[in-house]
């Protein structure tokens, strides 16, 4: 059995990906484009929320609400590549990679 040490040691060293992804009503089409340094923990509290129905998006919020979680779908729209990650604000350029897909597919149906 692994010690305390022995487990924060391995999860330092664990990478989560970094990108931007969408979250999408199907029924609408309406989508919810994010990004994050850890886009699996993002995505889930994301869902927590919604679930809990306390989402701070309160359109997003009376969708899931009306349509049920079945009806969106989760899709990671672009990674950071490991040498941009070297970068000194991740976060800043996460939000231009975001900024630049919203533009690049015209995303206008959005929450």
């Amino acid at each position: 059995m692994k010690t305390k040490k022995e487990l924060r040691d391995e999860y330092k060293q664990m990478e989560f990906p970094r990108g931007v992804f969408q979250l999408k009503c199907t029924i609408n089409g309406r989508s919810l484009i994010d990004h994050s340094v850890d886009m699996e923990s993002k995505w889930n509290r994301h869902k927590m929320e919604l679930k809990f129905g306390n989402h701070r998006n309160k359109d997003l919020q009376k969708d899931w609400n009306q349509y049920g979680e079945e009806n969106f779908s989760f899709e990671v729209l672009s990674v950071l590549k490991k040498e941009e990650e070297e970068k000194l604000n991740i976060n800043k350029e996460l939000k231009a990679l975001q900024d630049l897909i919203i533009e690049e597919l015209k995303i206008e149906n959005r929450y």
